[in-house]
């Protein structure tokens, strides 16, 4: 479980690192497709940058859980797949509402 927990420390930091640029106005790193009708840039880069947020905090927090051990393997899952789920309605979200729909 630490290997699987380093990875989780890894991985979030990667989407924390990629959601704080985004937060600042780096949207270029989302792909095109995904913001041809967006027309507020910033308050976009600021809510999908939080959303980024949400998985990089579902991942620290699975890691965290899975230390102690095996017997807590089961838990951290939960953790990491409710942490995903409500991480993609959160950019299901933000994508209905400046770009005005998913693609």
């Amino acid at each position: 479980m630490i290997l699987y927990s380093i990875i989780l420390f890894f991985v979030s930091l990667v989407f924390l690192v990629l959601g704080i640029a985004v937060y600042k106005g780096r949207t270029n790193l989302i792909h095109s497709y995904h913001q041809q009708n967006v027309t507020d840039q910033k308050g976009y880069g600021r809510a999908f940058g939080k959303t980024m947020f949400v998985f990089a905090g579902a991942m620290l927090a699975s890691g965290v859980v899975a230390l102690p051990g095996e017997a807590f393997a089961v838990p951290s899952v939960c953790i990491l797949l409710a942490g995903l789920v409500a991480g993609f309605v959160c950019i299901g979200r933000v994508q209905k509402k400046y770009n005005g729909g998913l693609f």
